[in-house]
């Protein structure tokens, strides 16, 4: 009985996989939008829901209290944060890989921007686990809770010339849809003047910001529907 030698991938096959200089658009597309995806159902359970409604602006005794009733929901949360740094990093190599093609230096500079941002929303969220361990001196848990704020807004504003790149690389492209590439820029803009508001203005609430959610959930539907057929070179 004659047999067939089974089919195996190669190391250097499965490396290639892995190395996101070598994706596809539709792959890269696909793993941008799932990434966001996750950022966005992360965010909305971890920060927006587990540990922002445990915090009470002006009241550092009960917010220490309520974090310290309520730990495994705000660690949780913190965790949450962590996980969206790390599908930052990711989104940022995906669209490196879409957009290398439209112009691969500044498609190169925006990605690692968006890398330098994930730093600093990293030192940010160090200061939410840090204000854990602070919660027999309220005071300095809220000081440090009030830094995460601080720091995590402000670095928006990188975050926001980030998208304004990828917006004009979008506009540039022939594959995406120049509407997209409009949002975005408007949607970095937004990031960018709330960012100016924090650092420079007392008692700034942060609202151009908002608006973004238009233009980033858009382009994640275009991503899983339409990117991820790409067929282009």
């Amino acid at each position: 009985m004659s047999t067939f030698p089974a089919t195996r991938t190669s190391p250097s096959q499965s490396t290639s996989k892995l190395d996101f200089r070598s994706w596809t658009p539709a792959t890269a597309s696909l793993v941008s939008g799932l990434g966001l995806l996750l950022v966005v159902i992360l965010m909305a359970a971890g920060y927006f829901g587990g540990v922002m409604p445990l915090i009470t602006s002006g009241d550092a005794g009960k917010t220490a209290q309520d974090i310290s009733q309520s730990g495994p929901i705000y660690l949780a949360g913190v965790v949450c944060i962590y996980l969206v740094i790390l599908l930052d990093v990711l989104v940022s190599a995906a669209w490196y890989a879409l957009f290398k093609g439209v112009n691969r230096p500044l498609s190169a500079a925006a990605a690692w921007m968006r890398v330098a941002f994930a730093g600093l929303f990293a030192a940010a969220a160090g200061q939410l686990a840090y204000a854990y361990t602070l919660l027999d001196d309220p005071e300095q848990a809220m000081n440090a809770i009030e830094s995460f704020r601080t720091i995590w807004l402000t670095s928006l504003g990188l975050f926001g010339l980030y998208l304004i790149l990828i917006g004009y690389l979008e506009l540039r492209s022939t594959f995406v849809p120049k509407v997209f590439g409009v949002l975005l820029v408007i949607s970095g803009a937004g990031y960018v003047l709330d960012a100016l508001g924090v650092a420079f203005v007392d008692g700034f609430t942060p609202v151009f910001g908002l608006f973004a959610i238009i233009g980033e959930t858009s382009f994640i539907f275009w991503l899983l529907i339409k990117g991820r057929k790409l067929t282009i070179s």
